[in-house]
């Protein structure tokens, strides 16, 4: 009796162990506490009342739910649709005048109508259509508002006038005919008889182009442009064209001539979108041939031809300072008469480099 009684005690003791063992102290507490066998008929009857209720609720809730849903679905699709009635081509072309944050204005009196643009937070835009007409848009419509900036080109609505998408920057079709499409093939090996002229111009352009972050390291500044001067037909063009081939960049040829234009503000505005397309195309290098057509010395002039051809010297001289010499953008500039070119061309800051194209020599 004595070995069985202590055989059960021991085999109570492992189920109790294997318990522990498998429940935490936590649950085992828990089910300790929920002794449904001790309640009665009508405690169960009760809880099991209230269960069915929160069931009964949470079922409920479950329709409420989904009643949402579909109608927020609803709602979606119909945005949906009249966003893409609204972006029915063709749109109006805008520029974006200024961009400022709009603060809420407080009603002081009580009761008075409530102005529900004047109650809007964010921001708000003021644009200028190309009828000519300036609107303010307190909601600027389906483009981030931080994507914008004044000067942007965007196609708003023709009846709302809201911003439905960011057009792409807009370039004088002369600029663009600028760009050489297809990449020059010409090599340093087919220029004969110019080493130092080579040397030199890899040195001013392709080395800080292709090496920038040991310019960067050292701390040089490299040239923002190069001036290549000689008489005709001793390969300006041609060294030009193989630099570009070298760095693997874009090339926009501008020829001085070109930039003489009848309209005053013409020649201006083509170098500046000649500078604002090579920025976009970076890393760029723009060549502009007979520099000598628009950068002479300048003079007292009464004629407005010679005035405009002044202006757009100048807003060269403004382009060349505008971008650092970091930026993967750089001049090279080609002429026969360097002795009649403005003082402000060759200072340094601008065409810092100058190479000298001789005639070559019998050997």
């Amino acid at each position: 009796m004595s070995s069985s009684s202590s055989s059960a005690t021991t085999s109570s003791n492992t189920n109790k162990s294997d318990k522990k063992a498998i429940f935490t102290d936590a649950e085992v507490d828990a089910f300790q506490g929920l002794d449904v066998s001790r309640l009665s008929s009508e405690d169960i009857i009760a809880r099991t009342r209230l269960l069915d209720n929160e069931i009964k609720i949470m079922k409920n809730d479950i329709v409420r739910i989904s009643h949402e849903t579909q109608s927020t679905r609803d709602r979606i699709k119909e945005n949906k649709d009249k966003i893409k009635v609204n972006k029915t081509l063709p749109y109006l072309v805008s520029n974006v005048i200024e961009l400022f944050d709009l603060d809420p204005q407080g009603e002081e009196d009580e009761g008075a109508n409530i102005d529900l643009d004047a109650q809007r937070k964010g921001k708000c835009a003021v644009i200028k259509t190309s009828t000519r007409q300036t609107y303010f848009l307190p909601v600027i419509g389906l483009v981030d508002p931080e994507e914008l900036k004044p000067a942007d080109l965007v196609g708003v609505n023709k009846d709302s006038y809201l911003v439905l998408e960011k057009l792409p920057v807009e370039y004088d079709s002369r600029v663009k005919a600028m760009e050489v499409d297809e990449r020059p093939t010409e090599q340093y090996g087919d220029i004969g008889g110019l080493d130092k002229q080579i040397q030199e111009l890899i040195e001013a352009v392709v080395l800080p182009m292709t090496h920038k972050d040991r310019f960067e390291a050292l701390g040089i500044q490299p040239p923002k442009g190069v001036l290549l001067y000689g008489p005709p037909g001793t390969g300006k063009t041609l060294l030009a064209r193989a630099c570009a081939a070298q760095t693997k960049s874009a090339f926009l040829k501008l020829a001085g001539p070109q930039l003489v234009q009848m309209f005053i503000g013409d020649g201006a505005k083509l170098v500046r979108d000649a500078f604002a397309l090579a920025k976009e195309k970076a890393p760029a290098i723009i060549f502009i041939d007979e520099l000598d057509a628009i950068g002479t010395k300048r003079f007292d002039s009464e004629k407005a031809g010679d005035r405009e051809v002044q202006r757009t010297m100048l807003e060269l001289l403004n382009q060349l300072d505008g971008f650092q010499p970091n930026h993967d953008i750089k001049v090279i500039a080609a002429t026969n008469r360097v002795d009649i070119l403005d003082p402000a061309l060759l200072r340094s800051g601008r065409l810092d480099r100058k190479i000298e194209f001789p005639h070559p020599n019998e050997t």
